[in-house]
């Protein structure tokens, strides 16, 4: 960003180029991350119910098919409203970087390409989580049963947010964009050096 638009917003970058000390961003995606995954699985298990209910029998354990699909919707419910969040901090963030100019990833891509595919992808997955709320809450208010094609475009989502974490991975570890530990281990300096 440019840093007179950064003085007349009057923010104050910290050791690590945000206003905060610890980037929000990653924290979010790994909420995100989480509930979306929780989603996935626990309707996964609701699906296929009927293979595990004699295994639940075996353990001693009272599991309800529905319980599974409730903890499914509501943690994809989460999902969505936190990917906002995740998002708009992304966002902010990107806007906030210094990348690297001569350096490139191990996928081949410097860091202000590693960044647009990120901050598109980010978008495009926000949509596509809505989109998946959507039509999970549609399922579950309309025939009360989870479709497998559901399920399916939900294990394809893990993969893309497989791809999509590593790209912002790679931005954090391989470009130390808003982690200053990250360049002083790759130049061999202690992290506990760093400015407080």
């Amino acid at each position: 960003m440019n840093s007179q638009l950064i003085e007349q917003l009057r923010l104050r970058l910290g050791a690590n180029g945000l206003p905060y000390e610890i980037p929000m961003h990653p924290k979010l995606v790994h909420l995100t991350l989480g509930l979306f995954i929780i989603a996935i699985l626990f309707d996964i298990a609701g699906a296929i119910f009927p293979i595990e209910r004699p295994i639940f029998k075996f353990l001693g354990l009272t599991a309800i098919r529905s319980s599974f699909f409730d903890v499914g919707w509501y943690n994809l419910l989460g999902a969505a409203v936190v990917t906002f969040f995740t998002v708009g901090f992304g966002f902010f963030e990107l806007l906030l970087a210094n990348p690297p100019v001569n350096q490139k990833s191990d996928w081949g891509l410097n860091a202000s390409w590693t960044m647009l595919l990120h901050g598109l992808g980010g978008v495009v997955l926000l949509g596509a989580i809505v989109a998946m709320t959507v039509w999970r809450g549609w399922q579950r208010y309309h025939s009360r049963q989870v479709q497998w094609s559901y399920l399916l475009v939900g294990m394809a989502m893990l993969g893309l947010l497989y791809v999509h974490g590593t790209l912002g991975g790679q931005l954090g570890g391989e470009f130390g964009i808003h982690v200053t530990a990250a360049k002083l281990i790759q130049e061999g300096i202690n992290p506990n050096w760093l400015p407080k």
